[in-house]
């Protein structure tokens, strides 16, 4: 017997109780499934699925947490390598960052770029200021996905794009 999409635990306990397998349960009061005898539900479990919050989906990341430092540094680190300008970029301000967790983690991360004085000769980038000329001045919105697998130590940039 397959289980149905929407009520997987329920099948298998009818076909398992069809079998021999559990004691047969009480129903629950009309309209309190929550109130089945000898069955114990958490508040979060009897209310349902969590809105927001979907296993493998996107969350919501603290611009602070570690891993979405670490991924934005790799992401302006790549992006200034595989960039023309002949000055480097550094973030100005993360407008948003989430999460995935697959195997390993996703960071997608929107992110306001600026140009700096410094040359790419220069490595140091938190000490470059932004140019302020108008003529050199020059800001970018752009989209990072970057992936890393902790355990094995890896890191990619897999897309960006950017618009001025």
């Amino acid at each position: 017997m397959l289980a149905s999409a929407d009520r997987p635990s329920t099948a298998v306990c009818l076909h398992l109780r069809d079998h021999g397998g559990l004691p047969a349960r009480p129903a629950a009061p009309a309209g309190r499934p929550d109130r089945l005898p000898g069955l114990a539900l958490s508040p979060a479990a009897a209310q349902g699925p969590r809105k927001g919050r979907l296993l493998g989906g996107l969350m919501e990341a603290d611009v602070n947490e570690e891993g979405v430092q670490e991924a934005l540094s790799f992401a302006v680190s790549e992006f200034n390598k595989r960039s023309n300008d002949a000055y480097q970029s550094r973030a100005m301000r993360v407008v948003r960052a989430r999460k995935q967790v697959v195997s390993g983690m996703n960071y997608f991360l929107d992110v306001k770029l600026g140009r700096t004085t410094c040359t790419k000769s220069q490595t140091n980038l938190d000490s470059c200021p932004f140019h302020d000329q108008p003529h050199l001045k020059r800001e970018k919105l752009c989209s990072f996905q970057v992936y890393v697998v902790p355990w094995m130590n890896t890191i990619n940039l897999v897309k960006f794009s950017c618009q001025d």
